[in-house]
């Protein structure tokens, strides 16, 4: 004999949810895990700000010492890098005609248009072209590799990653600026 198959309208509301039965009981939720989160992220972000904001030092004119040195040759070179922009090199052949040994400093480039007017103004650090220890090409390196001497001569590198288009190719106006000195 069968039994008898019940329609849903006949159902008791516990035998329609025979897959997994239904908690009618709350339960309180737990919030000290994420009030603990939400403190720490608070904390690392405020770290990040107050550490993250450290005295850079911008120098507004130029440097006193910069009289002594002597900008002989300046050469602009481009080149493509590996996500297809350009990146533009200015190449500086500068002797150090003062008394004293220089390891560190920027420069102030100034791009100027067709009319003569600044497009775009980078402060950049110096960098001199190091020998590559394996071969081949010279390399950009701190200027505190390749100290410039009192009566040396040295090529320093500026790379600029993006010049406006405004920009009539003529050498930057050059300004050194926050020098340091061994």
């Amino acid at each position: 004999m069968t039994e008898p198959i019940e329609s849903p309208q006949n159902a008791k509301p516990a035998e329609l949810f025979s897959f997994g039965a239904r908690n009618e009981q709350k339960e309180p939720r737990n919030w000290t895990p994420l009030i603990v989160g939400f403190v720490l992220v608070l904390v690392v972000v405020g770290a990040t700000v107050f550490f993250g904001r450290g005295k850079k030092e911008v120098v507004k004119s130029a440097d006193p010492y910069a009289p002594n040195l002597m900008v002989e040759q300046a050469k602009l070179s481009q080149a493509d890098n590996f996500v297809g922009a350009t990146v533009t090199y200015i190449d500086l052949t500068v002797k150090n005609n003062g008394p004293r040994t220089v390891i560190g400093g920027t420069v102030q480039a100034v791009f100027r248009d067709t009319l003569g007017q600044s497009v775009q103004t980078e402060t950049l650090p110096l960098r001199a072209l190091i020998p590559h220890g394996l071969g081949g090409e010279d390399e950009a390196g701190d200027l505190s590799l390749a100290p410039l001497s009192p009566g040396q001569e040295r090529t320093l590198r500026l790379t600029v990653e993006h010049i406006s288009s405004e920009w009539n190719q003529a050498q930057p106006d050059l300004e050194f600026r926050g020098l340091r000195f061994k």
